[in-house]
């Protein structure tokens, strides 16, 4: 198993083992004691999971009260999954990472609290699993704008299809006051 961290402080990259024969693969998909020694000491309290057909973008998504960290990877398909930097005062504040999970790279994101989230399908379908660090609370949720020029991303779809909540979400900019704080932690 390996732990890569990426270029945004907190945000890893996990290319599990996979042990493939003639029958099929296994792969632990979660081990509490590997991830920890390979730096992600996160505390899971539930799993999600998505199914979304090509060129859905969900995203960017965040709590602020309650930050989720979470713990992506694709079971069907393929995304391009981005994390955020939304801590005021982090030196990478407004800053994107952005990683290709599929189910044949078998690869995940741990996007730790304070970070937005977001992914898009460019495959006909794909499934998404999750662990997340703190329950979904929607009256806690923020939607960042997924095009917001501010941050820059480059998505690899131009128009995407989006939920109503995402289509109208505002930039970055607009939700300052309430962001999190960078505490120096991770």
């Amino acid at each position: 198993m390996q732990f890569r961290d990426t270029e945004l402080p907190g945000v890893m990259i996990v290319d599990p083992d996979v042990y493939s024969d003639a029958r099929g693969f296994f792969s632990e998909t979660y081990h509490q004691k590997k991830y920890s020694e390979g730096g992600i000491r996160a505390a899971f309290v539930q799993d999600n999971h998505s199914k979304s057909s090509e060129r859905t973008l969900r995203g960017l998504h965040a709590q602020l009260k309650n930050p989720q960290g979470k713990l992506v990877r694709v079971i069907e398909g393929e995304i391009w999954d981005v994390a955020v930097d939304i801590r005021r005062g982090s030196p990478a504040f407004g800053r994107w990472v952005g990683v290709t999970l599929s189910a044949e790279n078998r690869r995940q994101i741990y996007v730790p609290p304070g970070f937005a989230h977001g992914f898009c399908v460019i495959t006909p379908t794909a499934q998404v699993e999750y662990k997340c660090t703190a329950f979904y609370d929607p009256s806690d949720e923020i939607s960042i704008l997924w095009n917001d020029p501010e941050i820059g991303i480059t998505w690899p779809v131009s128009e995407p299809v989006l939920s109503n909540r995402d289509r109208n979400a505002g930039p970055l900019s607009q939700h300052l006051e309430a962001l999190p704080v960078f505490t120096g932690d991770v």
